[in-house]
């Protein structure tokens, strides 16, 4: 989950503006008017040098969340006339994120140096964890070569007195792709074929420069013109609002959604094939299995690892399992999937039978936006309950221990739970892929979210009480 809790105030901001807007009598000028509603002539500047950056900043937000690149920004284009494009659009932008070059505070580069604090000690630990012979001693304290460094950070962790320090830049330090680099402004640039939309830059940047590209313009328009536009939910949503799943089932129906769909019956789907494919493999004679539902390991694989692929999953995602259920019962529905992730997003570009992702930042935003209270709507009576292993796919951990529980001998699986994608894990993988082998395991979960879904980049309550409320469905839900 991110910690730039302003970042996202300001942009539910946006698109709570942008949905009022929509159900207005005049979209597109409404629209037009929200830099200057927010930050209004003599209203305080929180955030830049003048009001002036604070609207221009507010507009490229908007821009995005409208569902354009901001690095195909037309300067003189009026926020009405995006406005009036997002109602015309055909289908979204298959790059699900975009950098604010105006928002990005231009970091300095990352690298690591010596502080007052070191004491020129006669142990020298620093030179001695450098394997690079960067480190030697200058004016009786110690000296880094930048142009041998290469940002290992052993020093910083022998140092005894802590002077030596890295100097971060948060979205470069958490990709863990290397996908992000500056551009000659100094400004933060994505490598597109580098990335795998694991959104660890979206929650980092201190300054929210890295954004999603929103499809909420695109969804309320069908809905408007009388399309069947019906939702499917992944598990981690029910531990992103209060009350519970019967009633967060109505508020998506009060928001305009003709029918409501939990993603757990496809994982129900995704853990029995899963576990028979998992059995077939160890009865076959290989060496380990790795889960495949996670998005943006999907896309680490794809585009880093492609020597691990043969040991991934071939099921599918649950989002695919249950797209096919939806279709069969509304043929001609408009699909929207509501996602933790920005991965996900990526993910449905490639799956026909989903047309938009709206995350649980921009569902929240909906239901403020319709003035719906979740606590006020009455329990829905839902037909078909997936399973309490289902469900708990939502959580690190949760789709090892659903594949166990459906095992003819659970005692087989031997499992291993990578609990979200570093660099360090990256490089866990490459190792059991080049060896053909996990020590002491044959089954890997790869999470890309620290914690699982629940903490995924576009989540909106913290881990603690997310799972709490997750923990207090599975108690009313029976296995599988």
């Amino acid at each position: 989950m991110s910690n730039n809790s302003q970042s996202i105030h300001i942009k539910k901001d946006i698109l709570v503006r942008i949905v009022e807007a929509f159900f207005s009598d005049d979209f597109e000028n409404n629209v037009n008017k929200i830099p200057v509603e927010m930050r209004p002539k003599g209203s305080e500047i929180p955030y830049r040098c003048c009001i002036h950056s604070e609207r221009a900043i507010i507009r490229d937000r908007a821009i995005a969340d409208l569902g354009f690149a901001m690095e195909d920004d037309d300067e003189v284009k009026s926020l009405a006339d995006y406005a009036k494009d997002a109602l015309k659009r055909e289908k979204p932008e298959e790059r699900p994120l975009t950098v604010l070059e105006d928002a990005c505070k231009g970091c300095v580069p990352s690298k690591i140096f010596v502080t007052d604090l070191c004491k020129g000690c006669v142990a020298r630990p620093c030179q001695s964890a450098c394997r690079l012979g960067a480190i030697s001693m200058k004016n009786g304290r110690s000296y880094i070569d930048g142009s041998k460094c290469k940002g290992c950070k052993m020093c910083v962790a022998a140092c005894p007195y802590n002077a030596i320090v890295k100097l971060a830049v948060p979205c470069e330090d958490a990709c863990p792709v290397g996908a992000i680099t500056k551009n000659e402004n100094g400004r933060a640039t994505i490598d597109y074929d580098e990335c795998i939309s694991c959104g660890k830059c979206v929650a980092n940047c201190p300054f929210g420069a890295i954004h999603e590209k929103s499809q909420m313009v695109d969804i309320l328009r069908d809905m408007k013109s009388g399309e069947k536009v019906v939702a499917m939910f992944a598990p981690s949503i029910v531990g992103q609002f209060p009350g519970n799943m019967k009633q967060l089932e109505t508020a998506m129906i009060k928001a305009g959604f003709n029918d409501v769909f939990e993603v757990a019956l496809g994982a129900d789907v995704t853990t029995k094939n899963e576990g028979a494919e998992f059995e077939e493999r160890m009865e076959s004679g290989e060496a380990f299995m790795t889960t495949s539902c996670c998005a943006g390991y999907n896309e680490l694989v794809k585009k880093h690892i492609p020597e691990l692929e043969p040991f991934v999953s071939s099921t599918h995602t649950p989002a695919y399992y249950t797209a096919e259920i939806v279709r069969e019962k509304y043929p001609d529905a408009k699909i929207v999937f509501i996602s933790p992730c920005v991965a996900k997003r990526r993910e449905v570009f490639d799956n026909s039978k989903i047309d938009y992702v709206l995350n649980a930042e921009e569902l929240g935003a909906l239901f403020i936006g319709r003035k719906i209270e979740i606590l006020d709507c009455e329990e829905r009576i839902i037909e078909n309950n997936a399973s309490k292993q289902a469900r708990n796919f939502a959580v690190s951990g949760g789709v090892a221990d659903a594949v166990k529980h459906v095992l003819k001998d659970a005692d087989m699986m031997k499992p291993c739970v990578i609990n979200g994608i570093t660099k360090e894990s990256i490089r866990d993988l490459k190792k059991y892929a080049k060896n053909g082998s996990c020590p002491d395991c044959n089954m890997i979960e790869v999470m890309c979210c620290e914690g699982g879904c629940v903490c995924g980049n576009a989540t909106i309550n913290n881990e603690r009480s997310a799972k709490k409320i997750i923990g207090e469905l599975l108690k009313e839900s029976e296995d599988l």
